[in-house]
């Protein structure tokens, strides 16, 4: 592997330039018009425009990208998040082209990504699962509504993100909110296939971050709380989890481990669980096979970078001996800074940024793509940075990002930061007691401005 193409774009894509550079990989961005003047493409070997903001017609289009890699002469496609990581098809397509893609087996991709066959695969060896089951076409929808143990999850097969997804209540709602979730899971992922789940309302999201090699090699790094969301759409992460006991951790993560082994997986990934905070058990969800928004936080209380580990195993190299006899030390909190406007439903804020000063000092990281005269598209999603603090407990990291946040400015359109300041003063983030539907309900007084 020689030169990598990144398609993707902002603080991710930015992400990934670093990661090669210090591999000594020469680099190629691809770019929208909304994106020609991104850092990313100003800090790449070369550059090539693919096409209008849209990204059905410049980032998603995988001819566009495959004739931009032919083109350039690369070698690797690394997809970053988003966009075509978990596109099986795209996979083969660079395979058939003879173009390294930096991640998973399009086998794995394709098995993972549909969450029917992940939890058959999670069953067949003994990992938990949540209650639920398929919803066959032609279903009695009537009996089977009226046999349902409430309240349920409706959940796309195909998809995340909170897309397909309903809670219903009660029997009288399951058919039009089943219409509901099945069209939005069409329209999204091209796949209207749902399924249901009981579900939990005391529930904490905690997810594995893993990593495999083509030398046998399969670890865990340790967990990440991500039960802080709204939508399904996560706000702040942390590592590690402070709700799990050291042998709830080990069971969790070997069974993470179990998934991959099974796999025989390639790459970084992430397994998601559900942790029942009332049961204190956990159940499998669901698997990403790429890297995730959240990776610093593992990063920092592992002092190990993750892209440049997707980048050594996609070159056929073992996962480095040092990150495979990682441990955690500290903790670590990231925060979201998105463009939104918090008090009127995190409604999007698109606009230039007028002004921007980055915090500092000890254990703190800004990852971002932004500067001063930086535009935030309308066209993408609305994260402007991610803000990473790293200290030596959960009470000194807690601190550490406050001071962060008030350190951090921002001008020029309306962003979370003034949420996250509130969030991480009230007393149920300093308790961890809170939920995944805690900032949709009980926090709206809590965390009103």
């Amino acid at each position: 592997m020689r030169r990598v193409l990144i398609a993707n774009r902002g603080e991710i894509a930015l992400r990934i330039v670093r990661a090669c550079k210090e591999l000594g990989l020469e680099t190629v961005a691809v770019y929208s018009d909304a994106d020609s003047e991104s850092r990313h493409v100003q800090l790449c070997d070369m550059s090539l425009r693919l096409g209008p903001p849209a990204a059905k017609h410049s980032y998603l289009d995988k001819t566009l990208v495959i004739q931009a890699a032919k083109a350039t002469g690369a070698d690797a496609i690394h997809p970053g998040y988003g966009f075509l990581s978990e596109d099986a098809d795209f996979a083969e397509r660079c395979a058939a082209e003879g173009l390294v893609f930096v991640g998973p087996a399009p086998d794995a991709i394709r098995q993972m990504g549909d969450k029917i066959a992940a939890k058959k695969l999670a069953e067949s060896i003994g990992v938990p699962l949540v209650p639920g089951g398929n919803i066959e076409p032609g279903a009695d929808l009537d009996k089977l509504a009226r046999t349902l143990p409430y309240p349920v999850l409706l959940k796309a097969a195909a998809g995340g993100g909170g897309r397909g997804m309903r809670v219903v209540e009660q029997a009288a709602d399951f058919a039009a909110s089943l219409m509901q979730a099945s069209n939005e899971a069409q329209e999204a992922f091209g796949d209207g296939t749902v399924y249901w789940e009981t579900y939990i309302g005391n529930a904490r999201h905690i997810e594995v971050q893993v990593l495999s090699d083509a030398h046998g090699n399969h670890v865990h790094l340790g967990e990440r709380d991500c039960s802080l969301q709204r939508r399904h759409q996560k706000l702040l992460e942390e590592s590690p989890s402070p709700m799990l006991t050291s042998d709830l951790r080990n069971d969790l993560c070997g069974a993470a481990v179990r998934i991959v082994r099974t796999l025989d997986y390639r790459g970084a990934g992430t397994i998601e669980f559900l942790y029942d905070a009332d049961r204190r058990s956990f159940h499998f969800i669901e698997m990403n096979t790429r890297i995730q928004v959240e990776h610093p936080v593992t990063e920092a209380v592992h002092g190990i970078d993750l892209v440049r580990e997707q980048l050594r195993i996609a070159m056929g190299l073992p996962i480095d001996e040092r990150v495979r006899h990682a441990k955690t030390a500290g903790w670590s909190i990231e925060c979201r800074i998105n463009a939104e406007d918090p008090d009127h439903g995190f409604m999007p804020s698109p606009g230039r940024i007028t002004r921007l000063v980055l915090p500092g000092g000890p254990g703190v990281r800004v990852d971002t793509h932004c500067e001063a005269g930086s535009l935030v598209s309308p066209y993408y999603d609305s994260m402007i940075a991610k803000l990473i603090v790293w200290d030596v407990d959960r009470e000194h990291a807690r601190r550490r990002m406050l001071r962060a946040l008030e350190e951090f400015v921002i001008e020029g359109l309306t962003t979370t930061i003034p949420f996250h300041i509130r969030l991480l003063r009230s007393d149920a983030f300093a308790k961890s007691a809170y939920n995944t539907r805690w900032i949709e309900k009980a926090a709206q007084q809590e965390l009103a401005a």
